[in-house]
């Protein structure tokens, strides 16, 4: 099997599996009911995986066709519209810090996991017009800093695995 077509059956796998966590997630009952809608966030392992598996654009790619699909599938316009947001802010931090190198894979999926949340609260501000659902993040920074951090040594693992059974690009 050639290389590029290792790739995009990677690339399908990848999509498949962060679907069936959304699919997975959307089951189980919330962490904490005091406060809706804090999620794990089980599909952001693979997406933690694959940015420091493959490049910027595939990980983006990855991403936008499974918000797409949970969207359509799980969801609504709204949750394609928050997830969309979260998903850019997230990403395009994950990216630099992965790139600039300074922060351990779990340092960055905290990153992640927060400015996912962030990016979240600005679109419920803007689209709400109410700017007092920014308190919310004070809970969200907490638990995207915990989310982030078991996703991200989650993430470690996986990828120690992938290296000792030589999965490569």
């Amino acid at each position: 099997m050639n290389k590029q077509t290792k790739k995009i059956t990677f690339l399908g796998i990848a999509v498949s599996l962060a679907m069936i966590l959304s699919y997975v997630e959307m089951l189980l009952p919330p962490i904490w009911s005091a406060v809706p809608g804090i999620k794990m966030g089980l599909p952001n392992v693979i997406t933690t995986f694959v940015l420091y598996k493959l490049s910027w654009k595939e990980i983006a790619t990855i991403s936008l066709v499974c918000i797409l699909l949970t969207a359509i599938l799980f969801g609504n316009a709204m949750t394609l519209l928050y997830s969309l947001a979260g998903a850019f802010l997230s990403l395009t931090a994950m990216a630099l810090l992965k790139k600039v190198n300074v922060f351990s894979v779990v340092g960055v999926s905290i990153t992640g996991g927060v400015l996912h949340n962030l990016g979240q609260i600005l679109i419920a501000i803007l689209l709400l017009q109410n700017k007092e659902i920014g308190y919310y993040m004070a809970i969200l920074i907490i638990t995207g800093t915990v989310a982030g951090a078991l996703i991200g040594i989650f993430s470690v693992a996986m990828l120690k695995y992938s290296e000792k059974i030589k999965i490569k690009f």
